[in-house]
């Protein structure tokens, strides 16, 4: 069953993305004021230390696009071997699935594209 979700500002979906990360262990860094660097580096980067993970994460609402600097740095990275998510509200449960997996369990549940 699909889970319906109301509007939410992009700060209030980070922010709920980051507690959840938090609460299960992860380490979480956003550069709050991003005017002063590089344009399209993703929103968050996450490490889980006990479980040796690290995967990187653009945060968009419902309707929000890419940037072309953005899809550079996702690309990027990913060609890099860093694993890279689009996250939008409506995948708040592959996030959570995401975020409770070990290692190595994870790339059975999110679509990276």
């Amino acid at each position: 069953m699909k889970t319906s979700y109301r509007a939410i500002s992009e700060k209030d979906f980070l922010q709920q993305v980051v507690d959840l990360a938090r609460l299960t262990g992860w380490l979480c860094y956003h550069t709050h004021d991003s005017r002063r660097s590089c344009k399209g580096f993703p929103d968050l980067a996450l490490v889980h230390p006990a479980r040796g993970d690290f995967f990187m994460a653009e945060l968009k609402t419902a309707r929000g696009r890419l940037s072309p600097a953005q899809s550079a740095w996702i690309e990027a990275l990913r060609q890099a071997g860093i694993e890279v998510h689009i996250f939008r509200p409506a995948d708040f449960d592959a996030i959570v699935a995401r975020l409770e997996a070990r290692c190595g369990e994870h790339h059975a549940i999110m679509n990276t594209k």
